[in-house]
């Protein structure tokens, strides 16, 4: 492929084309527990204003210039709009009155598991999402997938108001559309075999056909009649030349005959004239890769997040039960009474006391696999259409889930400490809670890394066993250290579990009545 793509005459490399245009996925990606307007507010929050506040400046410097006065209302209309960073903005308002959203703006999306809004609402909120944005030029894929007609005409209708109010551009591809969605275009691009047969005004489409000797049955839909027309199979049917025998006409055929068309002359004419830089305002492209800056991407991620575990709270209030509930096993099962300390025999009870909270700790973690697959989707999507760097996706993940290990070492250790009869120094136990704290975190971002790799549920899983395999049997408790052998060694070393657990171990039996010898005192070496 050569040659080279220009917008507004500028080269690819001059802007940012990922904010400038915006690709609008017949996939609906959404977290289902956020409302429309919250997922519309976040997306606006994130891409920002864009040109707006530029072009706002520059607008109040001519009207200066002119000694124009503007009117109070469209003025504060204006700078409400080109205000960045905000938690909620005007623009979002104004995208769901023209989408029709504004009856549903406060009901949940939904998944397969939260009831939401139909499902031409969400493919209202997925093209919204991008609208509330900087890009002029949408390029919409097959909308109307798994729509009625209804719905689709309806979904037309709103895109068709947008682009004449908002002044964008749209490329909608539509499989088979009906009469009365086709009639609201304003201008037909057909597409056969990789090569355009037609592209202009809708008006003229049907007589370039009729030029050739096709004409479209009264009763039939125009749409349909262009996929047929230029199909070998179903193309004589519209024959309409009856004093000449028909003929194949092939795609490359009707390529030729549109370039001699006055529509394709009057199309290759405005390409022929190379557009004119200086017509456009500097501030009409977009050229900050991000909408904000890295400390509002931050904070507006960090939001998010944070109603996300609200809304998922279920999740981290069970999680916390159950760690509650194995602590209660841990210390009925290693009860003090019969965990006699000072002898090598009671070691191995307190060893095994150990590595079983070692155990729970790091498979409380296990929820973050499902919860990182989960979001991975929306993410992938949003990091591609530069809403934020992945950093600020993970971040506040990280943050948000240090006071959940705090909480849930917290509890475990509270409950079996001095109930198990670990070693009774204030300094020792908070050694083990801090010990324990770190270990819940790497099994935390062990699990999200794992999920990030894996990116569906059954290569996670598949991953996540074998990972957890290798960190149990090589992390020196199932199998010792010395018997580990030498080509296998490697894994004692990588495995995470190996460090957490002589932490903890050396926490215990450094304690003084493990010594089994007692010095009265110390002889200086000679």
């Amino acid at each position: 492929v050569s040659g080279k793509i220009t917008y507004c005459g500028h080269e690819f490399q001059e802007f940012i084309p990922q904010r400038t245009s915006a690709y609008i996925s017949q996939h609906d990606l959404h977290h289902g527990e956020m409302t429309v307007r919250e997922t519309l507010d976040f997306s606006g929050r994130c891409l920002g204003v864009g040109t707006r506040y530029e072009l706002l400046a520059e607008l109040s410097r001519r009207e200066k210039q002119a000694g124009i006065k503007p009117d109070p209302e469209i003025d504060a209309f204006m700078k409400a709009t080109a205000m960045a960073g905000q938690n909620t903005s005007l623009v979002s308002d104004y995208v769901l009155k023209i989408l029709g959203l504004d009856i549903c703006s406060d009901i949940m999306v939904g998944d397969d598991m939260r009831r939401g809004i139909s499902g031409g609402q969400k493919n209202r909120v997925t093209t919204g999402e991008m609208l509330v944005g900087p890009a002029k030029a949408l390029f919409m894929d097959e909308i109307s997938t798994g729509l009625d007609s209804s719905t689709t005409f309806q979904i037309v209708r709103f895109m068709k108001q947008m682009v004449h109010i908002m002044d964008v551009t749209m490329v909608i591809s539509l499989l088979q559309p009906a009469p009365e969605t086709y009639d609201l275009f304003d201008d037909i691009i057909l597409l056969s075999e990789g090569k355009i047969v037609y592209q202009g005004p809708r008006e003229h489409v049907l007589e370039f056909f009729e030029s050739l000797g096709f004409k479209c049955p009264e009763r039939k839909g125009i749409a349909d009649f262009l996929q047929e027309v230029t199909s070998k199979k179903d193309q004589q049917q519209y024959w309409c030349r009856e004093n000449e025998p028909y003929h194949y006409v092939s795609v490359s055929k009707f390529v030729e005959h549109f370039n001699s068309f006055h529509v394709g002359q009057k199309l290759d004419d405005e390409l022929r004239i190379p557009y004119d830089k200086s017509r456009i305002h500097p501030a009409a492209l977009v050229k900050e890769k991000y909408g904000i800056s890295n400390w509002e991407l931050f904070k507006a991620c960090f939001a998010r997040e944070w109603l996300l575990m609200k809304r998922n709270s279920f999740v981290y209030i069970f999680k916390t039960t159950q760690i509650t509930i194995m602590s209660v096993i841990a210390f009925t099962v290693f009860f003090r009474t019969k965990m006699k300390a000072g002898h090598i025999s009671n070691g191995t009870k307190f060893y095994g006391a150990l590595f079983f909270s070692l155990i729970n700790v790091m498979f409380n973690g296990m929820a973050e696999l499902a919860l990182t697959i989960f979001r991975l989707p929306v993410f992938f999507k949003q990091r591609d259409f530069l809403f934020y760097p992945a950093w600020a996706f993970a971040l506040p993940i990280w943050v948000l889930r240090i006071p959940l290990s705090l909480l849930e070492s917290g509890i475990w250790i509270l409950l079996t400490y001095y109930t198990i009869g670990f070693a009774p120094s204030a300094s020792r136990f908070f050694r083990q809670f801090l010990a324990f704290f770190g270990i819940h975190q790497m099994a935390l971002s062990l699990f999200r890394f794992i999920a990030a790799v894996g990116r569906t549920q059954v290569v996670a899983n598949t991953l996540g066993t074998f990972t957890l395999l290798v960190v149990f049997v090589l992390g020196g408790f199932v199998v010792a250290k010395d018997d580990i052998k030498s080509w296998m060694i490697w894994g004692y070393y990588i495995s995470p579990m190996s460090y957490g657990q002589n932490a903890i171990v050396i926490t215990e039996f450094l304690d003084k009545r493990w010594s089994t010898y007692h010095c009265s005192h110390l002889t200086p070496p000679q």
